[in-house]
């Protein structure tokens, strides 16, 4: 009876020590559940991140262009390389972004100064102190009673002048910016204008709320509470230890430019107080991506205007969907009659390719790079519009020419006949 009594304690002394360690594991399991609650795994990522400080200038960041354009390191010439410092993803996108903007004030140095574009502020009647944006127009633009060229950027965080940042960064400024289309145009008699859609508010800092501490509503005496509050930050200190405290990055708001808060809009407004007022008796209009969405908007919106006014437009890897836009059938046959849209295909250089909807001619831009088919169709853009201004001076010519048909009695017989 002995044994078994000594049997039965310590089945109950095991069995206690079990319940004591599997409560004390689930109150640990809760306390991590609880932690890793808070914690965002971007976060984690930031352990150890050198300051978010990068160079101001193309100088400072010791990269150059070189004679062909191409971005290169002053010292030992190779091409930009965006990891950086290993296993810090966001640190290298955020310098990575810091270096395209000094880009895009590139891009407009070279606007201004290689091209002789002028800055136009939007909106036209803009206060002193209200958010604004601009375009970029050759002196001519609007006088100009021949051709005019209008561009139309993608979506995203390129700015006017620029089709897409990473190929100026890792190709050259020929694939990556619109350069090339305004010199050609402007060799060739073209006034030209180019859109800026996506700058479309003014970010500033925000301003901090006040933090206010919560009254402290709880009956425990101060010293218990202060011992628990302790205690609860020890565990999370322990916790938090091998990870540095994350470094925050200053909180903006956005206030939209009037009348140009987005791509849709911007192109609306351009054309009501620029594109439109142009003498020029063609119009032609090169529209990349989302900024065929915002040409076909607009179509919608000021249909008589643009059938009127606009010749012909070249599409690159448009997303403008003529149904969804509710697009009509007069829009639709317009289009058919004055569009095409290179996209991105692995078929040679202007292969047909089946349309995935009825609005307009699409040939295969030579690569299936969306941000490269504005610079592969770069030749067969322009010869698609020479094609339109043959077409606009023989039915010019032949409005023109008088009759010389001298009507007959025999001719006049024969024609009964026919009929």
């Amino acid at each position: 009876m002995l044994v078994r009594a000594d049997i039965f304690i310590f089945y109950i002394v095991w069995i206690t020590m079990a319940q004591l360690l599997a409560q004390e594991e689930k109150e640990k399991t809760t306390a991590l559940k609880d932690l890793l609650s808070r914690i965002d795994l971007d976060e984690l990522m930031k352990k150890d991140e050198p300051p978010l400080i990068f160079p101001k200038t193309l100088e400072e960041f010791e990269y150059t262009f070189n004679e062909h354009g191409q971005l290169r390191h002053t010292t030992t010439g190779d091409p930009f390389v965006f990891n950086y410092k290993e296993d810090l993803h966001r640190w290298n996108q955020k310098r990575y972004e810091a270096l395209g903007e000094i880009i895009t004030q590139y891009v407009y140095e070279c606007l201004e100064k290689d091209c002789k574009l002028r800055k136009e502020m939007l909106p036209v009647d803009a206060t002193e102190d209200e958010p604004k944006s601009f375009i970029y127009l050759s002196e001519d633009a609007l006088t100009n009673a021949d051709k005019l060229l209008v561009l139309i950027q993608g979506s995203g965080v390129v700015r006017v002048g620029q089709w897409a940042r990473r190929l100026i960064i890792n190709e050259d400024l020929n694939s990556g910016t619109q350069i090339p289309f305004i010199n050609r145009a402007m060799k060739e008699g073209y006034g030209v204008i180019v859109l800026n859609p996506n700058e479309n508010f003014l970010e500033v800092e925000k301003v901090p709320e006040a933090e206010q501490s919560a009254p402290d509503t709880s009956d425990e005496p101060a010293e218990k509470r202060e011992r628990k509050e302790e205690r609860e930050g020890k565990k999370k200190k322990d916790f938090y230890e091998k990870y540095r405290n994350p470094q925050k990055e200053r909180e903006t708001e956005r206030i939209p430019i009037r009348e140009n808060s987005s791509p849709e809009e911007h192109t609306l407004y351009v054309w009501d107080h620029f594109i439109s007022k142009s003498l020029a008796e063609n119009i032609f209009v090169v529209a990349h991506s989302y900024g065929g969405l915002s040409f076909v908007e607009l179509l919608i919106q000021r249909e008589d205007e643009v059938k009127s006014h606009v010749s012909a437009v070249a599409m690159t890897d448009s997303v403008h969907n003529v149904w969804h836009q509710e697009a009509n059938r007069s829009i639709q046959e317009w289009l058919k009659e004055r569009c095409c849209n290179w996209v991105s295909s692995s078929e040679p250089l202007d292969t047909p390719v089946d349309p995935m909807l009825p609005d307009c001619l699409r040939l295969s831009a030579g690569t299936e790079r969306h941000e490269l088919t504005s610079w592969k169709s770069f030749h067969s853009i322009f010869k698609f519009f020479d094609k339109h201004l043959e077409q606009q001076m023989e039915d010019d010519v032949a409005e023109e020419e008088p009759s010389t048909t001298v009507t007959t009695r025999g001719s006049n017989r024969a024609k009964h006949e026919d009929l």
